[in-house]
């Protein structure tokens, strides 16, 4: 996904539940912060977003979802989520990375996409293959920090065990990275 095809879901998103504010939780939320992120980062077809003043309203934005008619006309959709879904640092609302969407009307509609640590860490949590592949490239193309990642880890509520396993994940990851840049 593009940062247009981006900004064309959140104002679908805000017309569809009244909220001017969308939140963006998923990979898509890289765009935030890096509108021209590397390709490898851009894989996702779906952003995973919630009406940020009215959250419950998240599932009228089936509408816009995978296999609607949105979908199969523009290749890209909305994958509504509930805004307690990903497990995020404390801190994060303030984190969040504002982007205004232009619209017709000139009215104000913006979307709120994850600062990249913060993404980056609740795919760790998520631990899921296709997000492990995404940390590395995130940590490949120098956009996460380490020391603030673990630095945000120890803000995050997970059981203590799962806390070490994450930062030997992280701790990997950047020696692999560290150890391609030098080859």
């Amino acid at each position: 996904m593009t940062r247009e095809q981006l900004e064309h879901v959140i104002r679908a998103a805000a017309e569809i539940t009244g909220d001017p504010e969308i939140v963006v939780v998923g990979s898509t939320s890289i765009l935030g912060q890096f509108p021209n992120a590397p390709l490898e980062l851009l894989g996702s077809i779906e952003a995973d977003i919630y009406p940020r003043s009215h959250p419950e309203r998240f599932e009228m934005l089936d509408v816009i979802g995978e296999l609607s008619r949105f979908h199969d006309t523009f290749g890209y959709y909305a994958d509504p989520v509930q805004h307690d879904l990903p497990r995020l640092p404390a801190g994060w609302a303030e984190r969040l990375i504002p982007v205004p969407v232009a619209t017709r009307s000139g009215g104000r509609i913006i979307g709120f996409c994850l600062e990249v640590h913060d993404l980056v860490l609740s795919k760790y949590v998520a631990s899921r293959e296709k997000d492990r592949a995404f940390n590395r490239a995130a940590i490949r193309h120098g956009l996460v920090d380490r020391e603030r990642l673990l630095e945000r880890l120890r803000a995050t509520e997970v059981d203590p065990d799962f806390r070490r396993t994450l930062r030997e994940r992280i701790e990997s990851d950047f020696g692999r990275a560290h150890g391609a840049r030098q080859s």
